[in-house]
């Protein structure tokens, strides 16, 4: 049994919880939404994030009714950013199946998006804490800001790391900081284990999203196709590595390839073998190590009951050791 699936046992009753509490939230009395709405959900998504408020609630004090609509909040915001996102990238595949927008069309895509984004917030009052409502529209702010700025660094060719890592933090890591947080304080934590708990949401984010970028260097079944994010115009990690570090002859060969954007599958497969040949792809393990080391320490300072850290344990190594 893999991690992911331990951690998914041990809140299995607040998981199930947490599915009617989330079917309830986007029940409506228009066919078409529901129709889309049951195409979006018939899939089965991770739920890191509500796991991840539910979790750190449990840790900090327990669990009550508006920790469920702080989890439903981030999940409802999360999977409306991924179809406008599917829509602005063209992407025709969301976890092993054909995107909303392929299914239906940009236009009720997009706007089904938005139904979602307002239901998150409608959500994020039940909440009864301004200081999540807060949260939850400062990511809002930071989600949008990192698609924008994703889009300014592939549209001007920029290959630089910090501008990558400032690009993850925003899209992926402020979600999972926000998710944290909505935890702790649901939770009853105080300010001070609550803004401990965001900077672990922080490194657990930015190693979520490097882990996953390295995905697109192998041929797995990982819910998209290989090379994709290349195709779309996104440096990662493991190539912006390869680039700023293998001989100048040859990253000058492979900058000639981004800024042709000449795409084909040959010229794919040369970046991708190019990243793993120059060590792109052991950086970017070795920053997820790195990373979640640092986040192994934090919990030990935690000072949790049993159950709990061995929890926080299963999901830092599941982020580590994670296969999709």
């Amino acid at each position: 049994m893999d991690q992911g699936q331990l951690i998914n046992n041990f809140l299995r009753d607040e998981m199930l919880l947490f599915e009617e509490y989330m079917q309830a939230s986007v029940k409506s009395d228009n066919p078409l939404i529901n129709e889309m709405v049951s195409y979006l959900f018939n899939t089965s998504g991770k739920r890191l994030r509500p796991l991840l408020v539910l979790m750190t609630a449990k840790a900090c004090g327990g669990i009550i009714p508006e920790t469920y609509h702080g989890a439903v909040t981030v999940e409802l915001l999360h999977t409306a950013t991924l179809i406008h996102d599917d829509v602005i990238d063209k992407s025709d595949t969301r976890r092993g199946k054909r995107s909303l927008h392929t299914v239906y069309d940009n236009t009720e895509a997009v706007l089904l998006g938005d139904y979602l984004l307002s239901t998150a917030l409608l959500e994020s009052v039940k909440t009864k804490d301004l200081n999540i409502i807060r949260l939850i529209s400062e990511l809002g702010q930071n989600l949008a800001e990192g698609e924008l700025n994703q889009i300014s660094l592939a549209n001007n060719i920029i290959v630089d790391e910090d501008a990558y890592f400032e690009v993850i933090d925003k899209k992926t890591a402020s979600l999972m900081r926000a998710s944290i947080a909505i935890g702790a304080i649901t939770g009853g934590a105080d300010n001070e284990m609550i803004e401990r708990f965001t900077q672990l949401g922080s490194i657990l984010g930015i190693s979520f999203q490097i882990r996953d970028d390295i995905f697109d260097y192998f041929k797995k079944d990982v819910g998209k196709p290989t090379g994709n994010d290349i195709r779309e115009g996104k440096i990662t990690l493991p190539l912006i590595y390869a680039l700023q570090h293998a001989p100048e002859a040859i990253s000058a060969e492979m900058m000639e390839i981004i800024k042709s954007r000449d795409y084909s599958d040959d010229n794919i497969s040369r970046l991708l073998t190019f990243s793993k040949e120059q060590g792109g792809i052991d950086y970017a393990y070795g920053k997820v190590n790195a990373l979640i080391e640092n986040a192994e320490q934090m919990v030990s300072g935690f000072r949790l009951n049993e159950d709990m850290e061995l929890l926080m344990r299963l999901f830092l190594s599941y982020l580590k050791d994670r296969r999709y």
